[in-house]
């Protein structure tokens, strides 16, 4: 976090492990960031656990798992020893987050301004009319060119990236704070998602929010983001300025930068990363 703002969040020492039966299953080892009204770009391959991390600041984490931390706390409340009530009542509030795939991420059986109405009048003590209005406001604000007739839709009845829109102003018709987006584009095409990208990008500077955005694409975070943590075996091994990537030190986020495909240049096969043992330690 810049400019020696009061974090927004802070996150100190998260740990989060499963256990098997063949053992426990570090998933998040020791993570530490702070956050303010900014973007924030989370970067790893799978099982990094990068997506485990937003779950575990959303209090989403199963609940067989274990969470610890020094230090975990949204504008400065616990997060960690938070009843489950009151973590119900900000999540979706104050801090939202978006999932991956809105095949999975929004209910089947209703239509999308119902679900959207729902979470605002879970929230706030709005009547229906007034849900109602605000809910097709959002709708117009995440660039859904005619609102009242997607309103009535269900979700099998639009496409990905509109799927993906509806999911988004769900989780930002209540004004929240903090935002985590949870590979947000990926099941998108490449031109859809910049779309997402940029309403994301004008929401986020309009509303003052915090963005946490993750994803395995080092790339698209890169130019989306205004700080970078690579993530790699449940760890951090680098925190950077994005305009600062291409001097990377750690060898992981440099063997990720040297696999990305470059205008220009002939090389087939792309690199592969080699990766150390010694980096999972």
């Amino acid at each position: 976090m810049t400019n020696g703002q009061t974090p927004l969040l802070t996150v100190e020492d998260l740990r989060v492990t499963f256990p098997t039966r063949t053992g426990e299953v570090r998933a998040v080892r020791g993570v530490s960031f702070t956050l303010g009204k900014e973007r924030l770009g989370i970067v790893g391959e799978s099982g990094s656990g990068k997506s485990q991390t937003g779950r575990a600041i959303m209090g989403l984490t199963p609940a067989h798992a274990s969470i610890t931390a020094r230090k975990l706390a949204f504008s400065g409340r616990d997060l960690l020893s938070m009843r489950k009530a009151e973590l119900r009542a900000l999540r979706g509030k104050r801090i939202a987050m978006i999932l991956q795939d809105p095949k999975y991420s929004l209910n089947p059986v209703m239509t999308i301004g119902r679900q959207i109405v729902e979470t605002l009048k879970t929230h706030e003590d709005v009547s229906t009319s007034e849900a109602r209005t605000r809910a097709l406001s959002m709708l117009e604000a995440v660039q859904i060119r005619d609102p009242e007739r997607v309103f009535d839709l269900y979700p099998h009845e639009v496409s990905g990236g509109m799927g993906q829109r509806a999911m988004i102003a769900m989780m930002l018709v209540c004004g929240p704070e903090l935002l985590i987006a949870d590979e947000p584009t990926s099941a998108l095409d490449v031109t859809v998602q910049l779309e997402v990208l940029s309403i994301l990008d004008k929401l986020v500077a309009e509303r003052g929010m915090g963005l946490i955005l993750i994803s395995h694409d080092l790339r698209l975070v890169s130019s989306f983001c205004n700080r970078v943590i690579v993530m790699y075996a449940g760890k951090i091994v680098e925190e950077l300025p994005s305009a600062d990537l291409a001097q990377a030190q750690h060898p992981y986020t440099r063997g990720l930068l040297n696999c990305l495909p470059t205008i220009g240049s002939h090389r087939h096969p792309l690199p592969v990363l080699d990766r150390k043992p010694e980096w999972a330690l």
